[in-house]
């Protein structure tokens, strides 16, 4: 018997949020949701950018709006106090009953709202956390480019932790995150979320976990 395809109207919702500093992803975003679509007809990808909230507050409360119902968070780029506090509460509020929220390269108080798996960054001492703190980078007086020691660092982690089993696996998939991400394009915004929805979906979406792949 044939299959009879999904439609839009019959798949599970999945909704994706990315909460960064700016719109420079924007249209990318767009694309992504629409070469999305034809393989996850119930997927919606919306981008917040904390730029357009000062002169916007019905921007502000959209996002707010999307967080509070998101599948899966993703946030990046937020240092600013005004930033983090306008977002920070309904983050929290959203953390623990959606599928993942991955949160990089941010203040360490949007940092720790991480989880993924069985990857938390709340209250973890050492092991994952140490491996995150050398993305910082030396703080002495060393001259040496950051941003390539950090990229250097990004790219091996991964490698050396696909061999080690449990938690180690979810840390993983935090640092392939990264790299989808900081890589900017059409096919790594894609894969990225292909990556997140093939591992974490739950609930009425699990039966998506362990169906698509992701280009490395």
């Amino acid at each position: 018997m044939k299959r009879k395809r999904t439609t839009a109207a019959e798949a599970p919702p999945v909704r994706v949020v990315i909460v960064t500093l700016d719109n420079h992803l924007s249209r990318v975003v767009n694309r992504a949701e629409r070469s999305l679509r034809r393989q996850i007809p119930g997927l919606t990808l919306t981008l917040h950018a904390a730029a357009n909230w000062p002169a916007s507050p019905e921007a502000l409360e959209q996002c707010h709006a999307d967080i509070a119902t998101a599948d899966i968070v993703l946030v990046t780029m937020l240092f600013m106090e005004d930033h983090i506090n306008a977002v920070l509460p309904a983050l929290s509020a959203r953390r623990d009953d959606c599928d993942a929220m991955i949160c990089c390269m941010s203040a360490s108080e949007v940092m720790q709202l991480t989880r993924m798996g069985r990857f938390s960054m709340e209250g973890e001492p050492s092991g994952p956390i140490a491996l995150l703190k050398r993305l910082r980078g030396s703080s002495g007086g060393s001259r040496k480019a950051p941003g390539a020691q950090q990229l250097s660092v990004l790219r091996q982690l991964p490698r050396i932790l696909r061999f080690i089993p449990g938690t180690a696996q979810d840390v993983r998939a935090y640092f392939l995150a990264m790299q989808y991400y900081l890589a900017g394009s059409d096919d790594n915004l894609t894969n990225l979320v292909r990556f997140l929805i093939n591992r974490y979906a739950a609930g009425e979406r699990e039966p998506l976990r362990g169906t698509m792949e992701a280009d490395a």
